[in-house]
């Protein structure tokens, strides 16, 4: 159901929630293992949290929790090379927003990793996305976001 800007979606993590369209992204080079999905919004439930959700708009089973690297001043610079960003159409770089997709343990939310070496890179001018896999890299895969006393009481 649509509604002015917003589309409505009955999804199995947030229930029934509208989303604005100016949130909707078409994945013009899928996310890996989901190849078959193509359109997904950025879902803010709590917009005080570092996190933030990635959900398709053709499977509402799949949601994938995000966060930006400098929500947690982790250093994230890299270079997006030419024919990436030909894929996305990007013209200028204020116009690139880059999430990364983290892993909470339902168990131990403290031991939440983020996947840098695989980002989602956005296009917000034309609402193009990828998931690009960095390569000559020494990001890791699963980065802990919370650092662990390595103390035992």
């Amino acid at each position: 159901m649509e509604e002015n800007n917003t589309l409505t979606l009955n999804t199995k993590k947030f229930g029934e929630i509208n989303v604005d369209k100016n949130f909707i992204f078409e994945f013009v080079s899928p996310i890996i293992g989901f190849e078959d999905l193509k359109k997904y919004a950025i879902i803010d439930i709590k917009p005080d949290s570092p996190f933030k959700w990635l959900q398709s708009i053709e499977d509402m089973e799949l949601a994938f929790p995000i966060t930006l690297c400098s929500y947690f001043e982790i250093d994230y610079q890299f270079d997006i090379p030419d024919e990436e960003a030909q894929k996305i159409d990007i013209q200028n770089a204020d116009d690139v927003f880059v999430f990364n997709i983290v892993n909470i343990p339902n168990s131990n939310p403290q031991g939440a990793t983020v996947n840098m070496v695989a980002p989602i890179i956005l296009n917000l001018a034309n609402k193009k996305a990828m998931q690009t896999i960095l390569k000559d890299t020494n990001f890791e895969v699963r980065y802990k976001l919370y650092k662990q006393a390595d103390t035992e009481v």
